[in-house]
Formats: structure tokens, sequence, C-alpha cells
């Protein structure tokens, strides 16, 4: 005869904490709550329903053996965490919201799956252990030598499964860390899948869109649907337009001038050309190339556009001549016109298959504040990719085409300070580009910003 396990809160609590923790993921990022819910549920959740299901008899009554039933239960829960992580990373939909749904559907399922259980005989000849004052052993849970049961060695396999699986996550993510001399802070990567989109593909569904954290409302937009740059929108140098600029204190090869940006068919194009140009500052610059700015036409005018948090994002294909070239997508203070705080939403410094994302900050004791994550490999030279910025007083959080790929949370680090947004071509940063490379070119499809 078979009896079918009873339900128990042991089954029905994983099942509610997985559908909470995926509920949490409505409340912005960085609120406490949503922190414990999830971290509880990636914990306990998964293993403690694979325990209960798999448990061939009752529940261990002693200490030892339900401190070593707690151990199987987390190593259960990282190993089911992990393998998620890495089966929606390589399969090219990771996002952190989808993991935890993945997860609160399999600890479901693991609760909801039926288990006859086989009631237990004696054999005629079978006597029940004794312990030593001659009684019978009540403990279910002990072989008749006294030793425990094989299910608590799968603590051991667990375990090692678990460490497997986050050396093949560890392998998989790409690296993280500081920039420059400065001090990393804490962060959480999320990487996407390294898939790439061919010119002619349309973009991801929602990449144009600002992350479902709340209501937000468009307050800058430019889809370069006219026949020229809109200057009441963009400047086409930095807030120290003399006659054209550079970025001295990169030491970088260009002189940006106007001539070198151009809107055409639907798209901003900043073109870069191995031309010795003349610079207001008495130099000579071997290259010549663009950039736009929603900042001043000079040192003493009025910014057109500055933000203080919010979501920015701007569909891009990065230049196919990567060696000296330097594109980027960032923010810089409007106040200070340059220096800290810095956020950078996407970097391609000598590469078109790795963006840097970072975030430049300066403690109050002067020392440089750094946080670093260096998304890829990823093909951004063969179409366009939606490169994206949540900036909250909170959180500052970093999207590719869609999906989550990193963010900062030490609320004493993140800007709170007015910023013009930069899209720029430079040349020449850590090398200058080789010989036979004369010309190169970043496109822009659109540019957005929203606000809450």
């Amino acid at each position: 005869m078979t009896a079918v396990r009873p339900w128990t809160p042991s089954r029905l609590l994983p099942v509610l904490g997985g559908w909470c923790a995926l509920a949490v993921q409505l409340l912005p990022v960085g609120v406490p709550l949503r922190a414990v819910v999830v971290g509880a549920f990636l914990l306990a959740g998964p293993g403690a329903a694979a325990a209960d299901w798999a448990r061939p008899v009752p529940r261990p009554a002693r200490g030892p053996d339900r401190l070593s039933a707690a151990g199987l239960v987390v190593a259960l829960s990282l190993a089911f965490a992990v393998l998620t992580a890495e089966a929606l990373f390589f399969t090219g939909s990771f996002g952190a919201a989808r993991a935890v749904l993945v997860l609160a559907v399999l600890t479901t399922v693991l609760a909801l799956l039926p288990r006859h259980l086989p009631r237990r005989t004696l054999h005629p000849l079978h006597r029940p252990h004794r312990g030593r004052d001659g009684r019978p052993d009540r403990r279910p849970d002990r072989r008749p030598d006294g030793r425990p049961p094989v299910r608590w060695r799968l603590l051991t396999v667990a375990t090692v499964l678990a460490l497997s699986a986050a050396c093949g996550a560890t392998g998989s993510i790409g690296s993280t860390g500081s920039g420059g001399n400065g001090t990393a802070v804490g962060s959480l990567v999320a990487p996407s899948s390294p898939a790439t989109a061919a010119s002619t593909a349309p973009l991801p569904v929602g990449a144009d869109q600002p992350p479902s954290t709340g209501p937000w409302h468009s307050v800058f937009r430019d889809d370069f649907n006219g026949s020229g740059l809109d200057h009441g929108s963009w400047a086409t140098c930095y807030d120290w337009n003399d006659g054209g600029c550079t970025n001295a204190g990169n030491q970088e090869d260009q002189w940006y001038l106007p001539g070198q940006v151009s809107v055409a068919d639907g798209r901003l194009t900043l073109t870069a050309e191995r031309r010795a140009t003349s610079g207001s500052d008495g130099k000579t610059y071997p290259w010549t190339s663009g950039m736009v700015s929603t900042g001043r036409d000079q040192w003493d005018g009025t910014p057109r556009k500055t933000f203080t948090y919010g979501y920015f994002a701007a569909a891009i294909k990065t230049t196919g001549q990567a060696a000296g070239m330097f594109p980027a997508f960032w923010l810089l203070p409007a106040g200070t016109r340059g220096g800290l705080p810095e956020l950078d939403i996407a970097e391609f410094i000598n590469t078109d298959h790795y963006a840097d994302l970072n975030l430049h900050a300066q403690a109050p004791d002067g020392t440089n504040i750094d946080a670093h994550y260096s998304h890829g490999p990823v093909d951004f030279s063969s179409g366009y990719h939606v490169f994206g910025i949540d900036w909250e007083p909170d959180a500052v959080t970093w999207y590719v085409d869609g999906v989550q790929v990193f963010q900062v949370t030490d609320p004493s680090v993140i800007p709170n300070v007015p910023m013009e947004l930069i899209l720029d071509l430079a040349v020449g940063y850590h090398q200058s580009p080789p010989a036979g490379v004369d010309r190169t070119q970043v496109d822009v499809d659109w540019v957005g910003v929203w606000q809450h």
C-alpha cells in the first residue's frame, strides 16, 4: 500500500516565497524589502521544496540533523539558482526577474509533484534497533547500525554541484573591477547574452522604452528624422568651445568641429578623419572628429538641457575600425563643466566588442571611486544596440538591449547634480589609430530621456 504526502507548511512556504520574490521585482531597485525577500527565497526556497519532495523518512528531530538538513537546503537552492542563471545566460535571455520566475515555477512544480510513500513493514526476523538503555530507538532517521541515512550525504553532492555551477558562471560572466587608481564600490552584475544583432534586424522588444520600475514620461527625444542637426537640442562641442574643442585631459588626437556631425536618413553620424587641424589652443591635431552635447555653445552660455536622474538611452552602432578609437555615450556635470562625478552609459575604448560601463565619483577625503563593468563580447559594430542607464538617487542601473547588466547601489557615490548628455567619437586615447586607418564613423538611430 502507498500513501501520498500531505500538504504541510514546508510545502506551501517555499511556493509562497517564490511568488513573493517575483512580486517584489516591481519595487524600485535598492528597496531593502526587495533584497530581503529575493535573497531569502534564493537561499532556501527551491532547495526546501526539493528536499521535502525527496525526503524518504520523517523530518529530523535532533539538532545536528536539523543543521545538516538546513545545509542541504541552502546548497540545493544555490545550485538551482546558479544553474538557472547559467541556462538563461547561454540562451541569451538572462534577467533578474526572469531568473526569479523560473525558480518560482520550479519550486511550485516540486511542491505539486505527488510522491507515493511505501508503508514501512518489518521483516519477521528484523528486530528494532535498541539504544544503550535497551529501549527501541525511536529515531526513524537512523539506519539500524546507528549511522545517519544516506540522504544527508547528498549534502556533499549538492555542495559540489553548487561550486561547479558557480565556477561555470564565473567563467561566463566576464570581467568586473575598478578602473584607474580608484576604489571599486559594491555592485550587482547580471550579464546578458553575447548574441549579436544584424544591422537590418529590429531592436529587441522593449529596448526603446524605460525599464518597468515605475511610471515614466519622456522629457527629451531625438530620432534624427530631419535634414540636419537640431541645434536647439545639441551643441557640437564641450562647454569650452572656442572654434572647436578637445579633451586635453585625455591627451586625445582629435579636434572636434561641427562639420564632422551630420544628420541624414534618420540617423546621426559622427565622423573621424585623419586630417591635420589647428586648434584654438595653438596645437595641431592629426585627427578631426565630431561630437554632440546638450550643453552650451561657449563657456558663458546657457546649457540647452540638463538632467538630474532619469532613464537615458540611445541606439548606437559603433565603429568597425576600433583600434585607436574611443566612442562614448555619457553624462558630464553641468556645473563644474568637467571632472567628477561622471556616468559612462557606454564607452568603446579601442574595441567594438566590449562596452565599458562606469560610475566615477570622489569620496569626501578626495579619493577617486570607480565602479566598472565591461560588457561583452558582442560585435557592436554589426548593427544598432540600445545602451541605457537608470539613474536614481539610491541606485544606478545599466542596460544593454533592454537587459540589466550592471548596478551600483551605494547612495553615497551616486551623482545628485544636473548633468549634460554627450555623444562623441574621440581618437587616440591610450593608442593612436594604426597606419592605413584614415576614416571611421559612429551612427546613432535615436536618443531618449525619461523621468518619473
